[in-house]
């Protein structure tokens, strides 16, 4: 089939044909979460994005490399360079080493991805693994002039950059006016301008993720971290970028800075963003109190849910916006969201029992040609879904004897569901369980309980994880542990 997949271009704030650099070859890098915490809902309406954009590509034969990197150091509070390590803050408040945070939240997002049935990306690096990388390119910009050293800190000179590069070419925005915006430095701070950020910090005497570097004991910037990664395995210039909208401004902007200064190239060609969540039309944040993870989205356990909807309903749910749309989140758009997958998918079920005509009442091709013409048009997964919708129609219709299908229309039906549904969206039967596996799960519930009255709680929250995977939601009550079908 030709290409004529468009994207639309935060750079260039347009769409824009899609040809990568080297064609069949396409370097695709998103930037990966933050480690110190559970990955919040935010975070996985992006990673199901690209995982949709990532399965689409993939299914247009282009050869993807996806890297996706896990942040596990140098990340502050502040987005400032100011505030506490979050890695070493929730160490020192558990009283534990700072890997044991990154290990255990690393498996929970695993787990949450592979509920979500995404794909893993080709390579996964972290930025504790490729401190060397980071050290070189700070070393480069340095030679370059576009940085400058300050009692063992490293700074990117934002102004000096800017002189002759548009430090704001991703979001337009007026530098004058963000540099008046920007807070006083008051002589208080060691930077020179006020919109200069660190590439390489200073470890205090405390501070426990620390290198050795050039520059005395310290660690990375945040920005740098990804400047480096993508380069070392896509290239100084590669295809696609992407990330939450919120990373435009502050870390992608300085990430295309970074690169610039060092490499002297355009980083990636394409720039693609999620947009927001919203929860009953009002931003989803934990200050707000509305924000909740995927596991209470699953169990219903949060007192915004009347009930939990399973993993694949939530993709479903996902998909049916543009990744470029505001999702907002409400009850009643999961109950629909629910209804919706559950009929496409009883629909699906029926396809194997349907009988070949010698007539067809339906153009199957049509609805094909439309559902590339929607993923065409910057990856429209939403009006792909309205197409597929019509195919479980004619599905139904044939299968309740109110119309007929040819052997070569069923065919591309088969197909139809198995490209789009199946492999571009990434859905997938969720199987009821039969009460035969009922002792299976009381086993199962009795090795759990047993976890727990050893305080052995990380083999507990396992057991409870693994099971909510296979559709099983565990309930603790004074009477024990009930068990239910999601």
């Amino acid at each position: 089939m030709t290409n004529n997949l468009v994207v639309y271009n935060t750079l260039s704030r347009k769409k824009e044909p899609f040809e990568p650099i080297n064609a069949p070859f396409v370097g695709m890098y998103v930037c990966g979460p933050t480690v110190y915490s559970d990955v919040h809902l935010g975070n996985c309406r992006t990673f199901v994005s690209f995982d949709l954009i990532y399965r689409y590509l993939t299914h247009l034969k282009y050869k993807v490399r996806y890297v996706r990197n896990i942040t596990d150091a140098g990340h502050l509070e502040g987005d400032r360079d100011e505030g506490d390590d979050k890695f070493s803050k929730k160490a020192r408040l558990e009283q534990i080493e700072p890997m044991e945070i990154v290990q255990r939240y690393t498996i929970g997002f695993h787990d949450v991805m592979r509920v979500f049935n995404t794909l893993p990306p080709n390579i996964e690096p972290t930025a504790t693994g490729h401190i060397a990388e980071q050290i070189e390119m700070v070393k480069e910009i340095l030679a370059n002039d576009f940085a400058y050293e300050v009692n063992g800190t490293v700074y990117f000179d934002v102004e000096k950059y800017s002189k002759d590069h548009n430090y704001t070419v991703l979001t337009n925005r007026n530098i004058d006016e963000l540099i008046a915006n920007s807070r006083d430095l008051g002589g208080q701070d060691e930077k020179k301008g006020r919109l200069d950020f660190a590439l390489w910090i200073k470890a205090k005497p405390e501070h426990i993720m620390r290198w050795p570097s050039p520059w005395g004991w310290g660690f990375p910037g945040w920005h740098i971290e990804c400047s480096a990664m993508s380069s070392k395995y896509l290239g100084d210039s590669f295809d696609i970028h992407g990330g939450g909208m919120d990373l435009a401004a502050t870390h992608h902007t300085n990430e295309i800075a970074q690169s610039k200064a060092c490499n002297h190239k355009e980083p990636a060609k394409y720039w693609l963003h999620t947009n927001m969540l919203t929860v009953n039309g009002t931003r989803m944040s934990k200050s707000a109190g509305n924000g909740f993870l995927p596991h209470e989205l699953f169990t219903g356990n949060h007192p915004l849910l009347t009930r939990g909807f399973s993993p694949m309903t939530v993709r479903f749910f996902m998909l049916q916006a543009h990744y470029r749309s505001t999702l907002d989140f409400s009850n009643e758009a999961l109950e629909a969201s629910d209804k919706g997958f559950k009929r496409l998918m009883n629909a699906c079920a029926l396809l194997p029992k349907l009988k070949a005509s010698d007539k067809s009442d339906f153009d199957i091709q049509q609805i094909i040609h439309r559902c590339y013409e929607a993923m065409n048009d910057d990856f429209n997964s939403p009006v792909a879904i309205a197409e597929l919708f019509e195919a479980a129609r004619i599905i139904n219709s044939v299968h309740d004897g109110k119309g007929s299908i040819t052997q070569t229309d069923l065919e591309a039906l088969n197909s139809l569901v198995n490209d789009f549904i199946y492999d571009v969206l990434g859905l997938k039967e969720e199987t009821a369980q039969t009460d035969e596996i009922g002792p299976l799960i009381d086993f199962v519930i009795n090795l759990r309980l047993q976890a727990r009255a050893s305080k052995d709680y990380a083999t507990s929250d396992r057991i409870r994880n693994g099971l909510l995977e296979l559709g099983i939601q565990l309930k603790d009550n004074k009477e024990g542990t009930s068990w239910s079908k999601l």
